[in-house]
């Protein structure tokens, strides 16, 4: 015990300083790492929520019936003023179970302004549109027709 005691406190031994200084080095450290995890603290619930948002997506915005989304297309069409002339639908799975994505490809014959609301209206409707492309089919004299593709998804079809 003796000799413990002496090589404590002696120059070969830690000094008070030294152990202090280790000491904020350790606290810093800690504080490091409390601040990586913090993001991390209530992960279970989190998982929980984003569960439930991703359910509450599927449902509200996602189409159970290849009808619903002719429909859907069709009613903002009408509310917009703009004629779809023609229209092919492709169904393929996706790397997601019950769910596929259609792909539309759509000629739309309109106003130039109605067909510039219509796309706006379309990209902003309950159910999920993407708008993969548009191009311009012909023009004249303000009326335009737009070959149009784009995709949604179906649920429930796995």
């Amino acid at each position: 015990d003796i000799a413990a005691l002496l090589f404590l406190f002696s120059p070969l031994g830690t000094t008070r300083r030294s152990a202090e200084r280790d000491y904020q080095n350790t606290r810093q450290r800690m504080r490091a790492k409390a601040e990586d995890v913090a993001p991390l603290r209530g992960m279970d619930g989190k998982l929980v929520d984003a569960r439930q948002e991703i359910d509450a997506f599927f449902k509200d915005r996602f189409a159970s019936q290849g009808s619903d989304i002719i429909s859907e297309l069709g009613k903002v069409a009408t509310a917009n003023r703009v004629r779809i002339s023609q229209g092919k639908y492709d169904v393929e799975d996706t790397e997601i179970p019950g769910l596929q994505r259609v792909r539309i490809d759509a000629i739309l014959d309109g106003d130039y302004v109605e067909t510039v609301k219509f796309i706006n209206a379309l990209e902003r409707d309950k159910m999920f549109f993407i708008i993969d492309a548009v191009t311009l089919g012909e023009q004249q004299a303000g009326k335009v027709r737009l070959n149009m593709r784009l995709e949604t998804y179906l649920k429930g079809q796995a």
